[in-house]
């Protein structure tokens, strides 16, 4: 069962990394159809058709400074993460006109489109109109958790070879919206051409990933952002641990961490010490 699980799950990561490479095919000319899935609302206005202009609440997840957008939608509905270039669209910040570089990680956007949406993984948007951004609400979370997952994979880069996968567990307290934890895993295994999975160290074990009885992960790393026990997390202030781990004896912890928000939603953190297995 455990094999079967495994190769089951593999497949369809291999399924999304192939959708990626048919991006270029899809932007020629095989959109789908306007109304179908990735749309925000599931109906009306954010399906548009016929001219319609549809609406799409997001956060940046990653790329502000190079304005080359991974988006998480805010709704929970349709797809959880899209692409999207900025280049020469419209950009308005708080209702003016901006410039596309004052875009920021951690900021909340509407993409105003009257395309469809094209199927990719992440999602793609045709007849991207508009961007409308808002400085109210900025909150970098996935900024926070992607660097101390770089941070941890700059530590024992021996750990880090030959490696198909990824795993991430990522605590809903801390980032409690499902997409940016979707989207944090999904940015993080690309940057390192790693294929995604996400759930705990158990279910990872239980589908046949990692060597529970030898405790140790072949072809893969699993990374974790989870919260400090009898901790109360803040609006501002966080209390986290992280961790890496290929094996048994294989493994590195940043413990009793604080990381605090700043006034622009950004997130600086340091770890209370470091731990090594």
């Amino acid at each position: 069962m455990n094999k079967t699980g495994k190769r089951q799950r593999a497949q369809r990561a291999l399924l999304v990394f192939a959708a990626l490479l048919l991006c270029a095919a899809l932007l020629a000319g095989c959109g789908a159809g306007a109304g179908g899935p990735g749309s925000a609302a599931g109906s009306g206005p954010d399906e548009p058709s016929g001219g319609e202009t549809g609406g799409l609440l997001c956060r940046i997840v990653d790329g502000a400074a190079e304005g080359e957008l991974l988006l998480a939608a805010q709704r929970g509905e349709g797809d959880a993460l899209y692409r999207l270039t900025v280049g020469d669209t419209a950009v308005l910040l708080d209702g003016q006109p901006a410039d596309a570089g004052q875009l920021r990680d951690g900021m909340l956007l509407t993409v105003e489109y009257t395309g469809s949406v094209l199927e990719t993984y992440p999602a793609m948007l045709e007849g991207v109109t508009a961007l409308r951004a808002v400085t109210a609400g900025q909150n970098d979370r996935c900024g926070l958790v992607l660097q101390a997952f770089e941070d941890l994979w700059a530590e024992d880069s021996g750990l880090n070879g030959d490696i198909a996968y990824m795993g991430f567990e990522i605590g809903e307290t801390l980032v409690p919206e499902a997409s940016e934890r979707e989207g944090i895993a999904w940015r993080f295994a690309e940057l390192h051409g790693a294929q995604p999975l996400t759930g705990s160290w158990q279910q990872l074990a239980d589908e046949g990933y990692i060597d529970a009885e030898n405790l140790y992960w072949e072809d893969g790393l699993f990374f974790s952002f989870t919260p400090t026990e009898n901790k109360d997390q803040k609006e501002d202030q966080l209390f986290f641990t992280a961790q890496k781990w290929r094996s048994g004896l294989g493994a590195l912890f940043f413990v009793d961490c604080t990381a605090r928000r700043d006034a622009s939603g950004g997130w600086q953190y340091e770890a209370g010490g470091f731990a090594i297995a």
